[in-house]
């Protein structure tokens, strides 16, 4: 296997409620993990030992209902679930991150309340929660020291900067435009860029005083975003089906793919994003000359995903579901 092959990628597959394991050469599915009903957002420990998978507990935002309580930690070299972290009484586990100390923050979009596990390899509970300053948080990102922390909210329209270790601090707000909720933060932690569904636009907001700085014009529906090397951002389109290369410094478009299918989620390593589908695919596009590189079938509702490291994958037992 060459370096550029090696690799497994993991998957969550919201709609058949497990975490999934494909050879990235072969593209044959190797494991699934079954998850509590409609898992979605992932993050893996720093030495891609575990994986957190927030249990939102229904199939799209737009669902009633109390959704889940939870989030799940699965070993990925033995591929079990190893514990479940209770999150109780916050529901709809969605946007789930860890800071550079290896604590794990998962936010309540239930109930509006980003909360913190210090340890989440040992507790049975968060250490702290602080309210997240808006209405429905669905995906935020979190600085590097765990100090400060931004949150889309969809229903205040809103993105707030929060402290998660610290309550007495107020949650600052600022209207980037409707329907916020891809998000990213630069290397820094200077510039958040956010991506606004219902007004198509991508707009760079400085961290520090939270105010907007650039803005652009997207294609339609822009999901979410992710940073690229050589200050450039990868943006998903929903409206038109597409994945879009932007100059984050000039705020324009350097290039597009249009996927044929709604893109969900993506994974970026290197000049490689693997990106999952609606219509139950995952495609490995070539960003250099923004090219699909391999298409595969998965199971039902792929979203987000990982490519972990050969070196972290050695001990996998390559074998195919059949």
């Amino acid at each position: 296997m060459s370096e550029a092959d090696a690799g497994t990628l993991v998957i969550v597959e919201k709609s058949s409620h497990c975490l999934s394991f494909y050879d990235r050469r072969t593209t044959e599915r190797l494991d699934s993990i079954d998850l509590p009903r409609y898992s979605h957002e992932l993050v893996l420990s720093a030495d891609q030992a575990f994986a957190f998978v927030g249990h939102y507990g229904l199939r799209t935002s737009a669902d009633h209902g109390d959704g889940g309580s939870s989030v799940t930690v699965v070993d990925l070299a033995a591929r079990r679930i190893v514990r479940t972290l209770d999150c109780r009484p916050w529901r709809r586990i969605h946007g789930i991150a860890l800071d550079g100390r290896g604590r794990l923050l998962a936010l309540s979009e239930g109930d509006n309340v980003l909360m913190t596990f210090d340890d989440p390899l040992s507790a049975d509970a968060p250490s702290r929660a602080v309210p997240s300053g808006g209405l429905k948080g669905h995906l935020f990102r979190v600085g590097a020291d765990g100090e400060t922390a931004y949150c889309c909210n969809l229903l205040s329209h809103t993105v707030t900067k929060v402290a998660p270790r610290d309550a007495s601090v107020a949650p600052v707000a600022v209207t980037p435009g409707e329907k916020p909720e891809g998000i990213w933060l630069d290397a820094g932690g200077d510039t958040l860029y956010v991506t606004n569904r219902l007004s198509d636009t991508l707009v760079a907001i400085d961290t520090a005083s939270m105010r907007i700085t650039r803005e652009m014009k997207t294609r339609s529906d822009p999901l979410r975003v992710y940073g690229l090397a050589g200050n450039r951002l990868l943006l998903l389109n929903c409206g038109d089906k597409s994945i879009s290369v932007v100059d984050a410094e000039g705020m324009r478009e350097l290039g597009c793919l249009p996927l044929g299918s709604i893109p969900l989620a993506a994974h970026i390593t290197g000049d490689t994003a693997f990106v999952s589908l609606a219509d139950d695919r995952c495609v490995e596009i070539d960003l250099a000359v923004l090219s699909v590189m391999k298409t595969f079938a998965t199971q039902s509702e792929p979203d987000c995903c990982f490519l972990l490291d050969a070196e972290n994958d050695a001990g996998f037992e390559k074998q195919p579901v059949r």
